[in-house]
């Protein structure tokens, strides 16, 4: 082993992530998710008819509220009496009433009874959040609610579209957003699968950037051995009996803050449709809760992909554990380092990164207001000499 010396890590470190000495580089596992979009909060069988239902975003907490004609809204769960959270209250009609002393609120979050005070003297509200319902997901805009309308909600067709069958799953992660956008996007890490898709190679046809948006393809290649399981079920049985499967194209998009993975064969037919966001639960932003809809689309044989359909499950469920574990391991690193040490060698996360750093918030308050810190977010790259 030998040692590097500080101008060749700091070469290195300039390579991977286009810095200079001039211009340093802003630790992407700071950068806190841009509030001014559409994010996903629950699912809508989590948020019952007539109840309520409390969620975070980046730290900030947030009451989701089924009204007895079935609407969604969501408010600051906080009540501006004492602070208590309002999703400890009960719903009342259309409205919310604070569990604690029974102050109302309607959906846009203004009071509207104080039950020892009247209606003539009511106090100031709380914050309202816009919110829509679409194919069982529940979205709230958390960031300035002017803009909301302006921001497209993602295009989620595969899921009502009655050629896919559609799993939507999801768990807790303990990392930040970003890990998550790199793991999908580079599909050189298919060695941490091994076990469940067998020696598979990927090789990258290109990629694209745009603004807001960078996407990577692939292909597959089977080294050897037996077709596992696993590379048939996302890919299909072997076609071309030569041990290969390089005709059909992954392409996995990240449109911040959505990302997507789709499988066209190559008459273009779209086999594979997943659809995934991260969305940070705390304040910190280092544990995150996904929330993904895979769509497969149906063979030619009737109930065929209903009777895979709980190995598919199970098979997601164990790549989904590895990757989990494997994004968790790397916050750890950042965590006991302090700061990013990695040497990016691969152009499309390089791509990625920097499209995540320049989308990002530039701070984020209690409150999720984005604003320009005065402390350090900007973090110089480290310059390290390793034996």
């Amino acid at each position: 082993m030998h040692a590097v010396s500080s101008l060749d890590s700091s070469a290195l470190d300039e390579a991977a992530s286009g810095a200079t000495a001039e211009a340093p580089v802003r630790d992407l596992r700071r950068v806190p998710i841009h509030p001014d979009n559409w994010y996903p909060l629950a699912w809508s069988r989590e948020v019952k008819r007539g109840k309520t239902h409390g969620v975070h975003f980046a730290g900030e907490p947030i009451v989701l509220a089924r009204t007895e004609s079935g609407k969604v809204f969501a408010l600051e769960d906080r009540c501006a009496h004492r602070q208590v959270p309002l999703h400890q209250g009960v719903v009342d009609g259309e409205s919310i009433r604070c569990g604690y002393h029974g102050w109302t609120y309607d959906c846009s979050g203004k009071c509207i009874d104080v039950p020892y005070l009247g209606r003539e003297r009511l106090p100031n509200g709380v914050r309202s959040y816009p919110c829509q319902e679409v194919e069982g997901l529940i979205f709230v805009f958390p960031g300035d609610p002017a803009l909301a309308e302006t921001k497209p909600l993602p295009p989620l067709a595969s899921v009502s579209d009655k050629a896919y069958k559609t799993r939507r799953f999801g768990r807790a992660v303990k990392c930040h957003y970003s890990f998550m956008h790199e793991n999908l996007m580079d599909m050189n890490h298919q060695f941490l699968h091994r076990r469940q898709m067998g020696q598979m190679r990927a090789r990258s046809l290109g990629r694209r950037r745009g603004e807001g948006w960078v996407e990577v393809d692939y292909t597959f290649a089977r080294m050897e051995g037996k077709q596992p399981v696993g590379e048939a079920l996302v890919f299909g049985q072997n076609r071309n009996g030569g041990g290969q499967n390089d005709k059909d194209v992954m392409t996995i998009r990240t449109e911040y803050p959505y990302q997507t993975l789709q499988i066209r064969t190559s008459d273009q037919t779209l086999v594979m449709n997943l659809w995934i966001i991260y969305v940070p639960l705390d304040a910190e932003q280092r544990t995150n809760r996904t929330f993904g809809l895979l769509s497969i689309r149906k063979p030619g044989i009737p109930g065929a992909l209903d009777l895979a359909w709980p190995l598919l499950v199970w098979f997601t469920e164990r790549i989904f554990k590895e990757d989990r574990e494997i994004v968790e391991a790397e916050q750890a690193a950042h965590d006991s380092q302090g700061e990013d040490w990695n040497h990016e060698v691969f152009p499309v996360i390089n791509e990625l990164r920097n499209l995540l750093r320049e989308s990002g918030a530039a701070h984020l308050t209690p409150r999720g207001e984005a604003h320009t810190p005065k402390d350090a977010t900007w973090q110089p790259l480290r310059r390290i000499s390793r034996t």
